[in-house]
C-alpha cells in the first residue's frame, strides 16, 4: 500500500479503496432495495428501477415479516444460539489460553499440542458421532444441542489464538502482581483480560459470525422449532419459490446484524488476529 501511494498518489489510492468499498456495499443496498419492493415490482424489473421509481420503496415488507411467526421464531434461534455459544466458547478459551499460557501443569505441553491438532478437524466429521450422542443424550434438535456443537467446534481455535496472545504479555508484569500478593484469579481478571481485549474482541466476531451464519450445523442438529435464520429463509425458498416479499426482508435481517458487529469491532478486529497468530 505505501509503495502504491508513492507511485500513484494518496488520491489516486483513496478514489480506488472508496470504488472497492462500494462495489463490496453493492450487494447489500441491491438486498436492502429489494426488500422493500412489492413481488409485483420485482417481477417487472430489477432493484436498481427504484432509482427512476422511488414510489416503490415502503416497509410493507417489514410489516409482513413481523406477522410470519415462521420467521420471527427463526430470529429469535438464531440469537438463542449465536450469543450463548460465542459467550461460552470467548469464557473458556480465555480461561483456558491463560493457563496454557502461564500455569505449570503436568502435561501441558502435550494437552496444547492436541488443541492445536483439534483445529485441521474438519466439521464434517463429527457432525454423525454428535447427532448419535445427542440423540441418546435428549438433545438431538435442541437449541442447547446446536449450541453445544459450535462450542467445542469453535474453542480449538479461540483457545490457540488467545493463548499465543496472552503468552506475549511481559513475565515481569504477572511476577509484580504476584509479588503484590495478587492472585492468579485477579490477575488474571485485573491484569490480563484488560490487556488481552484487542484478542479477546475479534475472537468474538469470528464465533458470532460463524455462528449466526452457520447452516450445516443447524440443519441437522434443530428441529423446525429450533431452526435458525439461514434454515428457514432455506426452507421458504423450497417451500414457496418466488416468496420474494417474505424472502428478501428476511435475508437482509440475516446479513445486517453480522455486518454491524463486524463494523462495531472492526478497530480490534486486524489487531488481535495479528499479535496472537505468531509469538
Amino acid at each position: 500500500m505505501n509503495t502504491a501511494r508513492r507511485y500513484l498518489g494518496n488520491g489516486v489510492v483513496q478514489a480506488f479503496l472508496v470504488i472497492v468499498g462500494l462495489l463490496w456495499m453493492t450487494p447489500l443496498a441491491g438486498l436492502l432495495l429489494s426488500s422493500m419492493r412489492s413481488a409485483e415490482d420485482t417481477a417487472k424489473g430489477g432493484w436498481w428501477t427504484v432509482f427512476t421509481s422511488p414510489g416503490q420503496l415502503s416497509f410493507d415488507n417489514y410489516s409482513a415479516l413481523l406477522e410470519n411467526a415462521g420467521m420471527t421464531r427463526a430470529f429469535w434461534n438464531t440469537v438463542l444460539i449465536s450469543v450463548p455459544a460465542t459467550f461460552l466458547v470467548v469464557v473458556l478459551a480465555a480461561l483456558a489460553g491463560y493457563a496454557f499460557a502461564w500455569l505449570d501443569f503436568p502435561g501441558r505441553d502435550a494437552v496444547f499440542l492436541l488443541v492445536v491438532a483439534l483445529l485441521v478437524v474438519p466439521v464434517q466429521i463429527g457432525l454423525l458421532p454428535v447427532a448419535k450422542l445427542f440423540g441418546q443424550i435428549g438433545l438431538f434438535g435442541t437449541i442447547p444441542g446446536v449450541v453445544l456443537f459450535h462450542v467445542a467446534y469453535g474453542l480449538p481455535f479461540a483457545v490457540f489464538l488467545l493463548r499465543n496472545y496472552f503468552a506475549e504479555i511481559p513475565k515481569e508484569m504477572l511476577e509484580a502482581a504476584r509479588m503484590d500478593g495478587g492472585t492468579e484469579w485477579r490477575i488474571f481478571t485485573r491484569l490480563v483480560l484488560p490487556v488481552g481485549r484487542p484478542a479477546i474482541a475479534s475472537l468474538a466476531i469470528f464465533q458470532f459470525l460463524w455462528v449466526w451464519n452457520d447452516m450445516l450445523v443447524a440443519l441437522l442438529f434443530a428441529d423446525s422449532s429450533a431452526q435458525p435464520l439461514t434454515v428457514e429463509l432455506q426452507s421458504q425458498i423450497r417451500q414457496f419459490g418466488s416468496n420474494i416479499d417474505v424472502l428478501a426482508p428476511g435475508a437482509f435481517l440475516s446479513l445486517i446484524v453480522p455486518v454491524a458487529v463486524f463494523f462495531a469491532f472492526q478497530r480490534h478486529f486486524v489487531q488481535g488476529v495479528m499479535a496472537g497468530s505468531v509469538k
